[in-house]
């Protein structure tokens, strides 16, 4: 499958506010484009305040190659923030901010067009916080055909989660990505008992009778586990910047590979450079030329 697949980050677009200033940011948003930046055609559904951040974030988004159709406008909500603190190693905390926009996802015809052509949905926890946003978060997951693709990045933020949304999340995923600390969180949670990662991916794996579980490991890189392999990468070692957006960045070449039947062994080695260098850079949505692309995945610009 050579053709750009149809790659749809549905839930959150946010402002980060980093210590260096404000960058575009919400998992989704980060998805989609980087989708879009691997060749695939990435879309973003989500909804902003009819404010001036909302404003700026409609702006930001095309200046980014990305559509706005399909990111509602909200009257009554503030567009979504989120102040980011930047710990050891470049790994971000997040004190985000409630009752705004994109807790008031709606269903709507546009959304039931467009998760009716997804060739790949990723959504993640932080956006059913509100039952409502809940509710068309799973009705837009049930819309997709049975052909496509549905990755639950979890991304658990503060106490933006529960047993209840996580099961549901799971319940309607193809392939769950976690990273080693949320690993132990949702083991805790969904009482899936004790072990090393890949036996919790394993029950993981039969549980919610899904394709593939990811586990991501910061620089020390990622394990891939499927009912038939599992696929182990040491990561690499690059001077971090900062690392939001850098799961994101792993999560979308893992969509770009695995929707194309490439090996485990190779959609890792793509996703942890390719995560890698978005580490290296500030903020979630860096420039990146089509040369550029090419010079990170061939390992030629990770130092």
């Amino acid at each position: 499958m050579n053709k750009p697949a149809v790659m749809i980050g549905v839930g959150e677009v946010l402002w980060d506010i980093l210590p260096t200033g404000r960058v575009l940011g919400g998992a989704p948003a980060n998805f989609a484009y980087m989708t879009n930046v691997l060749g695939d055609q990435g879309i973003v559904a989500s909804r902003v305040g009819s404010d001036d951040l909302g404003r700026e974030a409609c702006t930001v988004m095309q200046q980014l190659g990305l559509t706005i159709d399909y990111v509602q406008q909200d009257e009554g909500n503030a567009t979504g923030t989120a102040v980011v603190s930047i710990g050891p190693g470049g790994q971000p905390t997040f004190l985000i901010k409630e009752l705004v926009a994109w807790d008031s996802l709606q269903w709507s015809p546009d959304w039931e067009e467009l998760s009716a052509r997804a060739d790949v949905v990723c959504f993640g926890s932080l956006a059913q916080r509100s039952p409502m946003s809940a509710s068309t978060i799973e009705r837009f997951l049930k819309n997709v055909p049975k052909t496509g693709l549905r990755i639950c990045d979890a991304n658990l933020r503060q106490s933006y989660y529960s047993n209840e949304v996580l099961r549901r999340s799971f319940q309607h995923a193809d392939i769950v990505k976690l990273n080693e600390e949320e690993l132990g969180r949702v083991a805790s949670l969904l009482a899936l008992g004790n072990g090393g990662e890949q036996v919790l991916a394993k029950r993981l794996l039969a549980e919610f009778d899904l394709r593939l579980v990811c586990i991501t490991r910061a620089d020390r890189g990622s394990v891939l586990v499927s009912h038939a392999e599992t696929v182990e990468h040491a990561g690499f070692r690059v001077k971090v910047e900062d690392a939001v957006g850098a799961g994101d960045a792993f999560t979308a070449c893992l969509a770009h590979h695995y929707w194309r039947g490439r090996s485990l062994k190779e959609t890792s080695e793509a996703a942890n450079r390719f995560a890698a260098w978005v580490a290296t850079q500030r903020g979630a949505t860096p420039p990146i030329s089509p040369d550029q692309l090419q010079n990170i995945l061939a390992g030629f610009v990770l130092h």
